[in-house]
C-alpha cells in the first residue's frame, strides 16, 4: 500500500474554489483502479498545535500499489483537474509514503 498526503496552498482566497473542483474530480478518482482512499481535509478549529491555514487543505489518499499511483498521476482528469486549479493555487507539496514496518 502506498499513503500520499498532498498539502494544496491556495492562492489568498482560493481555497473555496480549489476545492470546488477537487470535489468534483472525486468521483473519477475513486473510481480509478487501486485507489482505496481520497479525500480533502483542513484544519479542525481549536484542536492540535499547528495548523496549515486559511489557504492550505490536505489531501489523504491510499493506494494499493505504486503503480494504481502512477497511473492515477497520468489519469486525463488529473490533468484537466491541473488545468482548472493552476492559476488558484500557490503551493503543492506531495508527500509518497510506505507503512512503517
Amino acid at each position: 500500500m502506498i499513503h500520499v498526503i498532498a498539502i494544496i496552498t491556495a492562492k489568498p482566497g482560493q481555497r473555496e474554489a480549489v476545492l470546488r473542483e477537487f470535489r468534483a474530480n472525486m468521483p473519477a478518482v475513486l473510481a480509478e483502479d487501486g485507489c482505496l482512499e481520497y479525500g480533502p481535509a483542513v484544519d479542525a478549529e481549536g484542536l492540535g498545535n499547528a495548523q496549515f491555514g486559511a489557504d492550505s487543505f490536505v489531501v489523504v489518499e491510499k493506494w494499493a500499489s505504486p503503480a494504481a499511483l502512477a497511473a492515477h498521476a497520468a489519469a486525463p482528469h488529473m490533468k484537466a483537474y491541473g488545468e482548472k486549479t493552476k492559476e488558484m493555487v500557490a503551493d503543492r507539496v506531495i508527500h509518497v509514503l510506505t507503512p512503517a514496518a
